[in-house]
């Protein structure tokens, strides 16, 4: 996870949380008194009854805002916590991070004492659907091939979920990977890629030569013209995927 220390310097700045994300993810926890957040990051979606972040990036940690839960540094795979420490346990767009799945799934079984929920994307359904990367960056489809995590393979490791399509609105706060679907200029932002990991970390060299093509094509309205169907949307299902489990 040092990754982050580079990666989440600008975290602050693109990745502000959704509101209308944050009530689908805040719904999922039902009713939890306290809930620990694991991969926290800067802290987006935490709700008031969060009770510690675990977050294994200092610079990441540094960026929460004042008044946020308290934070530890810490890897998923070896929680430094007692069991059935909290009602949920909560982990949004970070078990593709993770070394070790099985262990960290375990570690968050251990911990929750009634709930988890997992926020994560299916691959399939987001390189088939997200023009970006179908169209223009399919080295960045295939970077992620190789650390997706298939939606089956969480629910047997949690030992079952509901799963729950999470929609990306047209005007979506949180600069994630497919935020910006509606809005491509966004992509040729460097401050934008460098908070997109599966950008960031396929690399500059890799994605130029899509980036290019994708300038020239809203330059000359192409991409409008072969994207006029999602200039109608105001939400748009990229893959992205909420799990949640009671344990």
């Amino acid at each position: 996870m040092a990754i982050y220390d580079t990666l989440g310097a600008t975290y602050g700045r693109t990745r502000q949380p959704d509101p209308r994300i944050a009530r689908q993810v805040h719904a999922a926890l039902g009713d939890a008194r306290t809930v620990i957040n694991i991969g926290a990051g800067t802290g987006s979606y935490e709700p008031e009854q969060t009770v510690l972040a675990v977050e294994p990036s200092q610079i990441m940690i540094a960026q929460r805002p004042r008044g946020s839960a308290p934070a530890v540094c810490a890897v998923a795979e070896q929680l430094p916590l007692r069991a059935d420490a909290a009602d949920a346990v909560m982990a949004l767009l970070t078990v593709h991070h993770w070394t070790d799945l099985a262990a960290g799934i375990t570690e968050l079984r251990r911990v929750a004492r009634r709930r988890i929920v997992i926020l994560t994307w299916d691959q399939e359904i987001f390189r088939e659907t997200f023009w970006l990367v179908r169209e223009y960056l399919p080295q960045a489809a295939a970077f992620d091939d190789n650390r997706a995590v298939p939606i089956g393979r969480l629910e047997a490791l949690l030992g079952g979920a509901r799963v729950e399509p999470v929609h990306v609105p047209h005007d979506c706060t949180d600069g994630f990977g497919a935020a910006f679907w509606r809005r491509p200029h966004a992509y040729l932002d460097p401050q934008v890629r460098a908070g997109i990991s599966m950008f960031a970390q396929t690399g500059e060299a890799a994605l130029a030569p899509g980036l290019a093509a994708l300038t020239e094509d809203l330059a000359t309205g192409h991409w409008h013209r072969r994207q006029a169907d999602l200039l109608a949307l105001d939400t748009f299902d990229v893959g992205y995927r909420l799990l949640v489990a009671d344990v």
